[in-house]
């Protein structure tokens, strides 16, 4: 979650990705970082599924850097 949160503060994260299986206390730390640097949050999924998808283990959290990604997925959902 540090990396995310230093990404959003530096303003390099356009989207922000949450497990809904994340912790209540991570959950509420990341949005009210990305309320403060108008990022756009997004709760789908679980820890497992975002894992396998972005071929990491155990992440709860992810950032998005590229704008057009992050627009053309929020578009998706």
């Amino acid at each position: 979650m540090d990396a995310v949160v230093e990404g959003v503060k530096k303003q390099k994260v356009k989207l922000v990705i949450i497990a809904t299986d994340t912790s209540e206390k991570s959950k509420k730390n990341i949005k009210y970082v990305c309320d403060n640097n108008k990022v756009q949050v997004i709760e789908l999924s679980n820890i497992e599924e975002i894992s396998k998808t972005i071929g990491k283990s155990n992440r709860a959290i992810i950032g998005i850097k590229d704008k057009n990604f992050s627009e053309r997925n929020i578009k998706k959902i």
